[in-house]
């Protein structure tokens, strides 16, 4: 449903969706992720979508699991994910 303004409303969601979606897709892929991965992928996506560009959420993320499945630790890789995005240039007349 629109608001006033002409936005979409979001549609609510049961608190723990995302956490079930996490665990299954895990258990489909036979991945055991460490630490509170869904906080840093999500904050990670948010900063470069808002930063980058909005198609840049995704790329960086996957980008993100290819450096942490070739060893890189999860939280070093995604502060320099994180560093890079917040130093990005802005597009003339953002």
């Amino acid at each position: 449903m629109n608001d006033r303004s002409g936005r979409r409303e979001r549609p609510e969601r049961a608190p723990d969706t995302l956490d079930r979606w996490a665990a299954a897709a895990c258990a489909e892929l036979g991945v055991e992720p460490s630490g509170d991965f869904i906080k840093t992928v999500l904050n990670l996506a948010r900063v470069a979508a808002h930063r980058v560009d909005r198609p840049a959420a995704p790329l960086t993320a996957f980008l993100l699991g290819v450096a942490v499945g070739q060893g890189r630790p999860l939280p070093e890789a995604a502060r320099q994910l994180q560093d890079l995005a917040q130093a990005w240039p802005r597009e003339a007349g953002e």
